[in-house]
Order: C-alpha cells, then structure tokens, then sequence
C-alpha cells in the first residue's frame, strides 16, 4: 500500500517518489497545503472505496500517520 500512496501523493506535489519516507510530514516537508490534502484525501477514498473521518485526519502529520489510519479504514 506504501507504494500506491506514495504515487497518489505524487500528483499533488512536486516531489519524487524516492524523497517520500514514512516519517515525511505532508506539510512541512512534502509541501501540501490543506487544499492539496484535502483533495488527497478525496482520492484516496475513491481508490481505496472508503470513507475518511474529517475529525480523524486533523492528527494526522505524516506519510506514516496516514497509513496507520488507512489501514483501520481498509481490513
């Protein structure tokens, strides 16, 4: 799943695959705004078939924390 995401988040800001680790942060390292984020997030409940808790993704910081989360989401 690492992989795939890594490639969705890809097509929202200019930075290589290879630059992204699991402990990037979205904003201050991978340079998302909240809109940038946001549109992720609908994405990836369209690729993933799931529904994302607003309330839930405010304490996510990093690439880790999203996948951490998605992973509750998906088995």
């Amino acid at each position: 799943m690492f992989d795939k995401f890594v490639e969705i988040i890809c097509n929202y800001v200019e930075v290589e695959q290879e630059n992204v680790h699991p402990e990037s942060r979205f904003v201050e390292d991978l340079g998302f705004t909240s809109f940038d984020f946001m549109s992720m997030l609908g994405e990836l409940e369209d690729e993933f078939d799931i529904e994302i808790d607003e309330q839930e993704v405010a304490s996510i910081l990093t690439v880790q924390d999203a996948l951490d989360y998605l992973a509750t989401l998906i088995s």
